[in-house]
């Protein structure tokens, strides 16, 4: 060995420090994936929105989407509020008679019913029944070439495909929460008055005296923000569905957990909103409508 030459001494990487490593490159790419999706989504919610102010589609391409989405999802969407407000009126009268409080049953049942459970649960139910069923479409489309053979054609794929799913989820969730609402209202009446005995003219007092108009109207505005985010997030995760029928079932999954977060999401952060926007208006906390 010459002399001017230099020995580089060896590196020995430790077990502890190479998973360490290698978990730090994993959230590193996780958190670079996550990015680059949302900006995805917000490029992609921008499209559909230039797309729906250019123009309404064609009737005959709105109404199987309003079919789809309004008419099928029905009979899910009412046995769905029916068993929500008996499943309240059960748990809450437990807690209400330890107290002696039976008679103001129909307050809490109605008041969550429309606020919150009402809506979040429906809009979870249609996540599950229309989100991935358009998720599943489209990916199929994505796969088959067919959403690029109507670019090579000159068309909007994004006005064609994503805009109807858009306008039917957006107009007619509302909707079907207002029929969850009614349904849920129905079966916690039954239970409370019919099974456990509850005083109807007692029932039919409070719920009129604690639920107002805003309460069913902050239910119905909070649905509007659910239904956009089912349609947006599952034609998002459609149009970008990887090769093969492995890559469309993920989509059709992705679409009902990122929608199911988002509507959890949506939920708190509109809820504060609205309360903030009420409690500025009336501060003294009676019904405003």
């Amino acid at each position: 060995m010459s002399s001017g030459s230099v020995i580089s001494p060896k590196t020995t990487e430790t077990p502890a420090k190479s998973l360490l490593v290698d978990w730090i490159s994993g959230c590193g790419e996780s958190f670079l994936s996550m990015v680059q999706s949302v900006g995805d989504l917000a490029l992609f919610s921008a499209a559909t929105f230039a797309a729906l102010f250019k123009g309404l589609p064609n009737r005959k391409t709105l109404l199987p989407n309003f079919y789809q989405v309004g008419v099928l999802s029905l009979p899910v969407v009412a046995i769905t509020g029916t068993f929500i407000g008996m499943v309240l009126a059960v748990q809450s009268h437990f807690q209400f008679a330890q107290v002696g409080l039976e008679s103001r049953l129909g307050a809490v049942i109605n008041m969550s019913l429309v606020r919150e459970l009402g809506p979040v649960l429906a809009a979870i139910m249609l996540a599950g029944r229309v989100g991935s069923a358009m998720a599943a479409e489209l990916g199929t489309m994505r796969v088959t070439e067919q959403i690029d053979a109507l670019a090579s054609m000159g068309a909007n794929p994004i006005k064609y495909l994503v805009v109807p799913r858009f306008l039917a989820c957006l107009i007619l969730i509302p909707t079907l929460v207002v029929m969850a609402d009614f349904m849920g209202v129905v079966g916690g009446y039954f239970y409370s008055v019919m099974i456990v005995g509850i005083d109807k003219h007692q029932y039919m007092y409070h719920s009129q005296a604690f639920v107002g108009g805003f309460d069913l109207f902050i239910g119905i505005l909070k649905s509007f923000f659910f239904g956009s985010a089912i349609a947006l997030v599952s034609c998002y995760r459609g149009f970008h569905s990887e090769p093969g029928a492995e890559g469309v079932g993920r989509a059709a999954t992705a679409a009902f957990v990122y929608s199911f977060i988002l509507i959890l999401a949506l939920d708190l952060f509109v809820g504060m909103f609205l309360d903030t926007i009420y409690l500025f208006w009336n501060p003294g906390g009676s019904k405003l409508f």
